[in-house]
């Protein structure tokens, strides 16, 4: 049994809040996006959030460093769009070992840190795994409902050389995360399993899907129920959702898997909806007081934050945390 595993048996673990929040704060322009070793690229690279890591990497760190600061047990690695087939956008897809290396390895100097300030609870550091900007269940053509961008065997390739990397860097445990397409999952899923085969390593896999509107349903239509029964062949540490909704439009889903799983839930909710301009207004406060009805209700054993969320609103969920008793891991018999 890992550290982790463990863990979660004593109480709720904390994971960080946004990455992509944090580093709009520091404005950073085309030309730091480049830095020198990309001076000369061809193509425009300001957005490119995972290239940070090795343009900006002393950014990267403190970002990480203010989320454990904070309370967190648990950082995500910078590499939400860390694979081929998003990085194809900025013709960087030979960068992807790197990219993911050095992202797993800054944060893995970090978590190192911290652990050995207060070797009484352990940091971790969690390799993230995006969903990529395709989607191998629907069509992104209406005229041709058959039409698929991408095929289930080249995302499995793209996920394999990610999960490479991250494991490489020190990754503690692989994040498939802000999943919206179940079959994009599957091959993330598959691909972490013929890592584990071939390597002969155990590694901790969190799921974690995204409900993106009103219906209850993942993006290419499954509900709640659905997306855990799709995914729970597959031996994981953890269950949940992030991204698209607040904390309180979760917990109607959240209830419906933890009824329903032996996995470990998790939860990583947004700091409410967007506003007009696509920000997210939620206080702290107010998230937090959102997310103690996760705590008193028993449903999750590891919750954060996601877009819009900030070390201030890490803090004031891992303040919280300590009240309350994790949810029961049951063992199916």
């Amino acid at each position: 049994m890992s550290k982790i595993e463990e863990l979660l048996k004593e109480r709720i673990l904390v994971l960080d809040g946004a990455m992509g929040t944090m580093l709009q704060r520091y404005q950073f322009q085309e030309e730091d996006f480049r830095g020198e070793r990309f001076k000369d690229w061809e193509h425009p690279l300001k957005g490119n959030n995972d290239l940070l890591s090795l343009t900006q990497p002393k950014a990267i760190a403190e970002v990480h460093r203010k989320y454990y600061a904070a309370g967190a047990d648990i950082v995500e690695t910078n590499t939400f769009s860390g694979t081929t087939v998003a990085m194809a956008d900025y013709h960087m897809e030979d960068l992807v070992y790197d990219l993911n290396y050095e992202s797993a390895r800054i944060a893995k100097e970090v978590a190192n840190e911290f652990t050995e300030l207060e070797p009484h609870k352990p940091r971790f550091v969690a390799g993230s795994m995006g969903p990529t900007n395709k989607t191998a269940s629907m069509s992104p053509d209406v005229n041709d409902p058959g039409f698929r961008a991408i095929s289930f065997d080249e995302l499995r390739i793209a996920y394999k050389q990610q999960a490479e990397a991250l494991v490489d860097g020190g990754a503690d445990i692989l994040l498939v995360e802000t999943i919206f397409d179940t079959l994009n999952a599957k091959a993330a899923l598959f691909a972490i399993e013929e890592v584990k085969d071939e390597r002969g390593i155990e590694i901790p896999i969190m799921v974690s899907g995204t409900i993106t509107d009103a219906s209850g349903r993942t993006l290419s239509g499954q509900t709640a129920q659905a997306f855990l029964i799709s995914i729970s062949h597959i031996p994981i540490l953890s269950v949940g959702f992030n991204c698209a909704l607040g904390a309180k439009q979760l917990v109607p889903h959240l209830e419906v898997i933890s009824a329903k799983s032996d996995f470990a839930v998790s939860a990583h909710p947004n700091a409410g909806l967007p506003n007009a301009f696509g920000e997210y207004d939620e206080t702290p406060e107010q998230m937090r007081d959102q997310i103690e009805e996760y705590l008193e209700k028993g449903l999750v054993n590891i919750v954060g934050g996601c877009c819009g969320t900030t070390p201030d609103h890490i803090k004031a969920i891992a303040d919280l945390v300590t009240k309350y008793e994790p949810r029961k891991l049951v063992v199916p018999a």
